[in-house]
């Protein structure tokens, strides 16, 4: 923001800012942190969030920096009736249009032309592995480095890995692609770890581990092995290895959907443990990030907690009202500073996205943050929690290669 404030009052470079962003960080975050800082008094935003007619008022204001969330830039494109004039573009969380194929990233393609400036920030590039890169990197530069079609930059750099057929499900990099990807992209990357040039809190991770009795295991394995588990009250199937894998979570975490979508309770072992971590914390907030619904309700049902939805739920956990605070990291994980409220977060329930994962942690793990912060990992023993662990730390690696290989190498001024 420093910086969009040089470039409208100092270097008058440009004129009206855009900024896309997730929903609750174009609400809360940027406006808080614009009135935070003495120093950027002068700019004037605009929350471009609500119903239609709110949005359309937001866009009419004048304003040197307009925010919207993510989820209406094709209606801004195509459907506001708004004219297209912003010729600086802020996408908060670029990772959000790795899709070359969604709706958001042809919206602002169009309109990519007429955008003198665009900058992308996000602390994962490429969760998921470098194919994400293409369509980023394409928003920022319209194809000039890593290519202008998804075709021409899998044929340069990846070669077909998993397949059957003609049906190709994954690839793979080609020798010295990885390299070479990085150098391509070098000159307009800028990456800097917070750990780097910040103070960062002590980070503790840890896991739990969970064990099944014997019965329940024996279901588990049956699932895992037919694909189809016969119970009392009610039968599941899954159809696929997809299937199967979200049903196997499931099953770790303690309930499963049924066929009718009814749930199923399995165990309770997931939630014994969290009643013993908050029993340990002594009062001290914990933050329980939980995937499925079904965890959520069940969790709510046994224990005092809240979730984090809105503005207000932020406000309180910041001023430590809230003791046990629910959070699912796909609505939460990206922007918003709750590092004021708690010091724990306790993943009742994994996710495979490394994205969602760090984003999520890095909410209380960040500047600012006064105490050692802590992360704890549910994992059931025996079963697919512990891949999902893996396949985490894993994705971790690559993602750690990006980042060093255009790491700023900024030294200290006098």
């Amino acid at each position: 923001m420093t910086a969009l404030a040089d470039l409208l009052f100092d270097s008058f470079e440009v004129h009206k800012i855009l900024v896309i962003a997730p929903l609750r960080v174009a609400t809360v975050t940027w406006g808080a942190e614009i009135e935070k800082w003495e120093h950027l008094n002068l700019l004037k935003y605009s929350v471009a969030v609500g119903t239609e007619a709110e949005r359309l008022e937001a866009l009419r204001n004048q304003a040197d920096i307009y925010i919207i969330n993510r989820e209406n830039v094709q209606w801004l494109i195509e459907k506001s009736g708004v004219p297209f004039n912003f010729d600086m573009v802020v996408v908060d969380e670029l990772s959000s249009f790795k899709n070359h194929q969604s709706k958001r990233f042809k919206a602002l393609m169009k309109v990519r032309p007429k955008v003198k400036r665009v900058v992308g920030l996000t602390g994962t590039p490429s969760s998921n592995g470098l194919m994400d890169l293409f369509a980023e990197f394409k928003l920022l530069d319209m194809g000039e480095r890593l290519g202008r079609f998804i075709g021409q930059y899998r044929t340069s750099y990846f070669t077909p890995d998993k397949r059957n057929g003609q049906i190709i499900y994954s690839y793979k990099l080609l020798p010295n692609a990885e390299q070479q990807i990085y150098e391509k992209i070098s000159d307009i990357t800028i990456s800097m770890k917070s750990t780097d040039h910040l103070k960062m809190p002590e980070l503790i991770s840890t896991q739990i581990e969970v064990v099944l009795s014997e019965e329940e295991s024996k279901k588990y394995e049956k699932l895992k092995k037919d694909l189809v588990l016969n119970l009392p009250n009610g039968e599941i199937t899954a159809a696929n290895a997809a299937s199967l894998t979200g049903k196997l979570l499931q099953m770790a975490n303690g309930a499963v959907y049924s066929d009718d979508a009814h749930i199923l309770e399995m165990h309770q072992r997931k939630l014994d443990a969290l009643e013993d971590l908050i029993e340990a914390a002594n009062e001290k907030p914990l933050m329980v990030a939980y995937w499925y619904k079904h965890d959520k309700s069940r969790i709510l049902k046994r224990f005092n907690a809240r979730c984090i939805d809105t503005a207000k739920d932020i406000e309180d956990w910041n001023a430590g009202k809230i003791p046990v605070a629910l959070i699912h990291p796909a609505s939460a994980g990206h922007g918003l500073n709750l590092q004021d409220g708690g010091s724990t977060i306790v993943w009742f329930g994994l996710t495979w996205s490394l994205e969602l994962y760090s984003q999520l942690n890095a909410r209380l793990w960040r500047q600012g943050q006064k105490n050692t912060v802590v992360i704890q990992h549910l994992v059931t023993k025996g079963t697919h929690d512990e891949d999902v662990m893996k396949a985490l730390e894993n994705k971790d690696i690559q993602q750690e290669s990006l980042i060093e290989a255009v790491k700023a190498r900024i030294e200290s001024q006098p």
